[in-house]
């Protein structure tokens, strides 16, 4: 998988927007480039160094990871409990990445999701 694909396939998600707002705590975090949906990241790589992408995912879902697959890491910011980081190239598939980040991405599109608003009726019922 190469950057460009990998970013087409993110943004072609629905709501999906990017930013690198990293760099503003630190230079060395310049190159990061973060995936958003509902105002939320789901994903993020490194341009400079694109050979993994980080992901959200659910406990259950890095155990499961973690117990099916080897590339695999902790991830760029070690707090994010919630996060797993999977090396491109290694034995987890593109299409299985590829996968990982639709399943953050709904992870999170559902978290955030705003509950339709009730319209109050101007005739007073």
């Amino acid at each position: 998988m190469d950057l460009e694909r990998f970013r087409s396939y993110c943004l072609a998600l629905e709501g999906v927007s990017e930013k690198m707002p990293f760099g503003r705590f630190a230079a060395r975090y310049d190159s990061v480039l973060a995936f958003y949906v509902s105002g939320h990241m789901f994903c993020f790589v490194d341009i400079d160094d694109f050979t993994f992408v980080d992901v959200k995912s659910s406990p259950d879902g890095i155990a499961k990871l973690q117990a099916r697959y080897v590339s695999w890491d902790r991830p760029l910011n070690r707090s994010l409990r919630h996060w797993i980081r999977i090396r491109f190239g290694g034995d987890v598939a593109d299409e299985t990445v590829c996968a990982l980040v639709a399943r953050a991405y709904d992870l999170v599109k559902a978290q955030y999701a705003r509950p339709p608003r009730l319209r109050k009726r101007r005739d007073g019922a």
